[in-house]
């Protein structure tokens, strides 16, 4: 290989470089920069084309004048093991005196002619490597646009799906994100809403939809200028895309009406988002912080006679008259779906002969339940329940003056029920207590926040007998095991997550999930992770 010898080229060899360079970052929209640098690669590729690939070769394009430098480097070693890119240290001072280990030294190459095989590789280098800047410009462009609504033009349509020149990219929107019974044709106009942008390998994927709920929420923003300035707030939204969708309102400022300002003069704000969504039928509803009536105003527009709120399953009841069932349900249940997902509570609709003869049930149930638990006559029963009473646990810990105070009952009587009450609570944990050893179920479960004697025993004879048996669980998974019994949807996760604790832990367990007893420090730490749970 020549040495030493004159390697800079006019830039008529590569037929007006620079020029070509400015051309291809117009054009796709990217740094002038990174295509000069693709360049140099694809010059440099060349080159090792020419000269050797084992050889470490450069090339560097002038910015101004487009001349072409090609350079061969070498490492300065102690040791040579490749000739091709390493020299000796006495070898490099006869080049440059202050060498030292470590450095790099080039020797000039002269220019080289591209023939066609050589000009086609650096023509395939250049092309892959502007494809690639242009999707790190289009990726690091859309992925913080994530939420905005966008508008292009349909490129064309494949397999249902639908995809859309955006002008700086192109974006897809999936068969399951368009309306129902909508179509689009080559060059047909859309807008629609980014919800996703991931980073693959052939490129960043833009994915666009128009059923999803925010979509009409951020339509609504542009046609609102109330929403767009944050005086007014879009809580919720529900849609049944295409069909129709419920959306919650909230005005900040108490002289302005949220619905009226939705729904806009005669209509024309509401209609404008109708026509984009293809005549899908809108309910705005006034939020509440009030959870029955913000209920009640979704249900709309049926009426609601009594409203049942259950915190612990966090399900709430709706007593409905008999002529308004089937507007409260709609259609093949979608008023009543809607106003669930709207308002994140699971909704019973109940006539009001249904919640009477469900109110009688659960009466006789209860008032059966303090006869054979606290041996009492069915009167008595009975002005427990009617008084609110539905365990035997608030009969034996609630304060004395309380159950006193119930027309009929004096404090003698007071105290016999709430001793016959805790009576039947040991007696029941006893039991459950030796159901449970017999099942090998672990101490250690009871632990657990949330979790009692009957819950252990349930778990027993599912086959969960450990902590590792619990921890193994997802929330879900354990509320069906636990049945009537279960635990609401927090309440299940806070076990399980303080069952896992102990995985934290380095000291080992034994096959029943059980700490070896010789590590005091490993059962503190455990007892310390159960109590925090507890917590």
């Amino acid at each position: 290989m020549a040495e030493n010898m004159e390697a800079t080229a006019p830039a008529s060899e590569l037929a007006d470089l620079i020029q070509v360079a400015d051309a291809v970052a117009r054009e796709k929209g990217i740094e002038r920069e990174e295509v000069l640098e693709a360049m140099e690669m694809a010059i440099a590729k060349a080159g090792r084309s020419k000269y050797g690939h084992e050889f470490d070769i450069h090339a560097d394009v002038n910015r101004d004048t487009g001349e072409i430098h090609l350079e061969r480097r070498r490492e300065v070693v102690d040791e040579v093991e490749n000739e091709a890119t390493q020299m000796t240290l006495e070898a490099a001072k006869e080049t440059k005196a202050d060498a030292k280990v470590g450095d790099f030294l080039s020797d000039s190459l002269p220019p080289i002619d591209f023939g066609r095989i050589a000009a086609q590789t650096a023509k395939q280098v250049i092309v892959q490597r502007v494809r690639e800047a242009e999707r790190a410009r289009q990726y690091k462009e859309y992925k913080d646009r994530v939420g905005e609504i966008v508008n292009g033009v349909v490129k064309r349509v494949e397999f249902g799906n639908v995809v859309v020149d955006l002008g700086r990219g192109e974006a897809i929107i999936r068969r399951e994100e368009l309306l129902s019974r909508e179509t689009f044709r080559r060059t047909d106009r859309v807008r629609a809403y980014i919800y996703d942008v991931c980073e693959e390998t052939r490129g960043p994927q833009i994915f666009l939809s128009r059923a999803h709920p925010q979509f009409m929420a951020k339509l609504f923003a542009q046609e609102v200028p109330e929403i767009y300035d944050g005086i007014i707030e879009i809580k919720s939204v529900a849609r049944d895309p295409g069909s129709r969708a419920k959306i919650a309102v909230l005005s900040n400022d108490s002289g302005i009406d949220p619905v009226g300002a939705c729904v806009g003069m005669r209509g024309s704000r509401v209609q404008a988002v109708v026509s984009e969504l293809q005549g899908e039928k809108i309910d705005i509803i006034p939020w509440s912080p009030d959870t029955a009536t913000f209920v009640v105003n979704a249900l709309a527009p049926a009426e609601v006679i009594k409203v049942v709120i259950d915190e612990a399953t966090h399900r709430i009841a709706m007593v409905i008259p008999d002529d308004q069932l089937s507007l409260a349900i709609g259609r093949r249940g979608q008023n009543v779906r809607l106003a669930s997902i709207l308002t994140s509570w699971d909704i019973d609709i109940l006539t009001e002969e249904e919640e009477s003869e469900r109110r009688q049930e659960e009466f006789h149930t209860l008032s059966q339940m303090f006869i054979e638990a606290l041996n009492i006559d069915e009167v008595i029963a009975h002005l427990l329940v009617t008084e609110g009473f539905s365990t035997v646990e608030e009969v034996a810990f609630v304060p004395e003056e309380n159950l006193a105070g119930i027309e009929g009952f004096d404090e003698s009587m007071s105290e016999e029920l709430r001793g016959r009450a805790r009576d039947y609570l040991n007696e029941r944990d006893e039991e459950l207590n030796k159901k449970r050893d017999k099942l090998g179920v672990s101490d250690e479960l009871l632990e657990m926040p949330h979790i009692t004697l009957e819950h252990l025993v349930t778990l027993g004879e599912s086959g969960i007998k450990s902590l590792d048996n619990l921890a193994d669980l997802a929330s879900d998974e354990l509320r069906e095991i636990l049945g009537v019994i279960k635990l609401n949807e927090d309440q299940a996760n806070e076990t399980i997550m303080a069952a896992r604790a102990h995985w934290f832990d380095d000291e080992p367990r034994d096959e029943s999930g059980n700490q070896d007893e010789s590590s005091e420090e490993g059962a503190g730490a455990e007892k310390s992770s159960a109590e925090h749970g507890q917590k």
